[in-house]
Formats: structure tokens, sequence, C-alpha cells
């Protein structure tokens, strides 16, 4: 599986893969991935904001 597929799974872009297993612990690594990703997004938006508010 590619990355860039992962991620928008992750993003909820596109639907999850009905072949991959569906364990209790996969769904904690997959909602700790989310959490992060979001974090990232948002730390960028706000280095942007800060960055663009300082010129």
């Amino acid at each position: 599986m590619g990355v860039w597929k992962q991620i928008s799974e992750y993003l909820y872009l596109s639907k999850p893969d009905p072949n991959r297993p569906k364990t209790q612990w996969i769904k904690y690594m997959h909602g700790i991935n989310r959490i992060s990703i979001f974090l990232f997004i948002l730390a960028l938006i706000i280095l942007a904001f800060k960055l663009f508010l300082k010129h």
C-alpha cells in the first residue's frame, strides 16, 4: 500500500482497504497516526500564520 493512499485513508479522503486485518491494536495505531497527522498539519498552519504576520 502506498504512503499517499494510507494518508488519504487517515484523513478520510478515501475508503479503507476492505482486505486489511481488523484487530483492536491496528485501530489504535491508525488512531494515533491520524492524530499525529492532524497535529502536524495544524503546526504547519500556525507556523505559516506566524511567518506571514511577522512581515
